[in-house]
């Protein structure tokens, strides 16, 4: 049983064991006791909330967004040539000169999507990992432990 809980704990990241809850035995459990009732807790709380916080800690963040930069330089070239045509007689030199631009602007709108994402990952980690937590220190408090 000892070495179970051990794996358990070597199976989860340093981001999911921060936000474990201190356990104190309140009513003089052995240290064999704790290990066995925090293993079944483990068990219990996942089993509860639907969630495994081995899975939830080594998900893996959200793809870096594809194309943006070319469709930025496809509209830039777009609307360059448009207005380097209007003005200037010159659809070309307005095309790459909107392409230039368009890229700059698909790059900046690429990186803030995958921030806002990256975001959202995050704070989907940190509920999931606060509920099964919360599950795990009300399967501790049951057994008799001071839960902080």
């Amino acid at each position: 049983m000892k070495r179970l809980a051990v794996f358990m704990l070597l199976g989860l990241s340093a981001a999911a064991l921060a936000q474990k809850p201190a356990v104190y035995p309140a009513h003089g459990q052995s240290p064999e006791k704790q290990q066995q009732d925090e293993s079944a807790c483990y068990t219990w709380a996942k089993q509860n909330t639907g969630i495994d916080p081995a899975t939830v800690a080594q998900a893996a963040p959200p793809p870096a967004p594809t194309g943006a930069r070319a469709a930025g330089a496809a509209r830039g070239a777009a609307a360059g040539a448009i207005v380097g045509d209007v003005n200037h007689h010159d659809a070309g030199h307005g095309a790459a000169v909107g392409a230039t631009a368009g890229v700059l602007a698909g790059g900046v709108r690429s990186r803030q999507q995958h921030a806002a994402q990256a975001q959202a990952a995050n704070t989907g980690k940190q509920n999931a990992m606060n509920t099964y937590w919360h599950a795990y220190g009300a399967c501790m408090q049951g057994r008799g432990y001071s839960v902080q």
